[in-house]
């Protein structure tokens, strides 16, 4: 028995060892979005991670290498999104989560995580989810048993009692069955539970900072958490290694959580210039997640959402983009996010002209779902760039999407860490 262990293993390694390396052959190389296109290139990949970058196209000496021949295409880095919710489908059916068991949303997250890579986004950053459902789908990810991009998993968000973020909707004692255990009251808890969060599994901190469209309250969208509860939450998780990103609607709430250390506000929609000032002195990062409220304007009217929830909607539904617009006027930076799960999963790359839209140049735009990306994760080493020793992420589309962001809704070619998606 040990003699065939040891075949075995021994057979493992040499396979390994012996596995080949790829060649992509770009028709036109946009390495780093900020710096444009370069024209034709040559990139080795081996072992998930980019070993060379030469210009020009060399079909010579790569017997030892599988050819992907994307002579005719533009090879950018692959996308990343920063808000994305891959264990949920759109829907108002919030008393599903009494019916259906956590277990289900990893079989629904697989299903997203495919149909999100082969849309061209090979890094997300999952947004909240159930306590071990996105990180297992992590975990699947980056062994390669699941195929999907590589996962930036939060975990349950944490939100105040009855707040956005919290079970609600049901009879007390059902709600009480359902909870997630991550909501808090005072910053000694709420500094309990990003310690618990991080214990569990969690990349990154998330937390309900305002209150919500979708969710069943109608009390406004301004702020949930205390300003000292706020502060508890970001100094506790900063001291953990963690940043701490933040749904965020009103004005005062986005206002008091980058003034707190919030490192990221996701939505921003009701973000005026008080607000935008005090993120641009802290250094916060604005995700708008835009196509959520495409996705949720296309919903109304059709008994998908209760009369609460379509009240808020349609007060959002003025103001989106407006945000964005003065924040790019304003110096804040502007990073990619779409809130998928809100909307089907796999269009993620409309949000680039709604982007442009509200004001981006196109180039900006793919610079916020690369470089920029990868920056407000701190990766900006391994991801966001097609360069030496970067991880082989990368996407081909045909022409330039940094002249026009509307190529990267028809990707013809994925690879993440190295792998093709089929």
């Amino acid at each position: 028995m040990f003699r065939l262990i040891a075949f075995l293993v021994s057979l493992s390694l040499s396979t390994a060892a012996l596995a080949q390396d790829q060649v992509i052959l770009a028709g036109n190389l946009i390495a780093d979005p900020e710096q444009g296109a370069t024209g034709p290139a040559t990139i080795r990949v081996r072992d998930g991670q980019i070993v060379s970058v030469t210009s020009g196209i060399d079909r010579t000496n790569v017997t030892d290498a599988e050819i992907v021949d994307l002579s005719d295409k533009t090879i950018l880095p692959g996308l990343i999104d920063l808000h994305v919710h891959l264990t949920g489908d759109p829907g108002g059916d919030f008393w599903k989560q009494a019916t259906e068991p956590t277990e289900w949303g990893v079989v629904v997250g697989a299903k997203n995580a495919l149909l999100t890579a082969r849309a061209g986004f090979t890094t997300v950053r999952e947004a909240g989810s159930a306590q071990y459902t996105a990180f297992s789908l992590r975990r699947g990810t980056a062994e390669g048993t699941i195929a999907g991009p590589r996962i930036i998993a939060a975990g349950p968000a944490l939100a105040i009692v009855g707040g956005h973020g919290d079970t609600t909707g049901f009879t007390e004692s059902i709600n009480d069955q359902l909870a997630s255990g991550y909501s808090c009251t005072g910053p000694v808890e709420c500094a309990e539970k990003v310690r618990k969060a991080s214990r569990a599994g969690s990349d990154i901190i998330k937390i309900t900072a305002t209150g919500g469209v979708l969710s069943q309250q109608g009390r406004g969208l301004e702020a949930h958490f205390s300003d000292a509860e706020m502060r508890s939450i970001a100094d506790t998780a900063h001291s953990l290694g963690l940043k701490v990103m933040a749904h965020a609607h009103g004005a005062r709430g986005i206002e008091a959580a980058a003034r707190a250390g919030i490192d990221t506000i996701d939505h921003g929609t009701f973000a005026d210039e008080a607000a935008l000032r005090v993120m641009k002195s802290n250094g916060t990062v604005l995700v708008p997640t835009l196509m959520a409220f495409k996705g949720v304007g296309e919903g109304l009217g059709k008994g998908i959402y209760t009369p609460v929830v379509e009240n808020k909607i349609r007060m959002t539904l003025g103001e989106v983009g407006k945000a964005v617009t003065r924040a790019r006027d304003m110096g804040v930076p502007v990073a990619f996010g779409t809130d998928a799960g809100v909307f089907d999963h796999g269009r993620n790359a409309e949000e680039f002209q709604l982007m442009v839209n509200a004001g981006l140049t196109h180039q900006e735009a793919v610079v916020s779902a690369t470089t920029l990306a990868a920056k407000v994760l701190g990766m900006e080493n391994r991801i966001g760039r097609i360069a030496t020793g970067y991880s082989a992420d990368m996407i081909a589309v045909t022409g330039n999407p940094l002249e026009d962001v509307t190529r990267l809704e028809s990707v013809h070619w994925v690879m993440v860490r190295g792998r093709t998606i089929d």
